[in-house]
């Protein structure tokens, strides 16, 4: 079996060093730190896990066998209104750290991802009469 191209051209170092940027930045961030210092006391690990996911959807690698969206609904802290800060957050690394065309095509996949996410969140944090909390 063939393997599929990569979605756009971008190097698996030029992948981790976003992710390790991204995480430089939401170690800071007052509100989207302690929701991540919650759950990661290793960081490396973290992000290397975090370097395999999207290796996996933009290069097509085999590297990340986990469910990212059963991940954040078992943290308890992770709330949909907090996907908007962290795309922005994302959007200003990938605007930082790649050419414009790579930070376009990384930023339309990381928001479509996002909103998935976000939808799978929402589905969670439901009242009893069925309407989404917005958090």
């Amino acid at each position: 079996m063939a393997s599929l191209p990569p979605r756009f051209d971008i190097s698996r170092q030029e992948i981790e060093t976003v992710v390790a940027a991204f995480y430089a930045l939401i170690r800071q961030h007052p509100g989207l730190g302690p929701v991540f210092a919650a759950h990661i006391s290793d960081w490396p690990p973290h992000e290397s896990k975090v370097a395999d996911f999207w290796a996996n959807a933009i290069l097509h690698e085999r590297s990340y066998d986990r469910n990212p969206l059963l991940v954040h609904r078992e943290a308890g802290n992770v709330h949909p209104g907090m996907f908007e800060t962290w795309l922005a957050l994302f959007d200003r690394v990938l605007e930082a750290e790649l050419r414009p065309d790579q930070a376009a095509a990384w930023s339309a996949l990381a928001h479509k991802i996002g909103r998935s996410l976000r939808a799978g969140v929402v589905e969670k944090v439901k009242n009893s009469d069925g309407i989404p909390m917005l958090r």
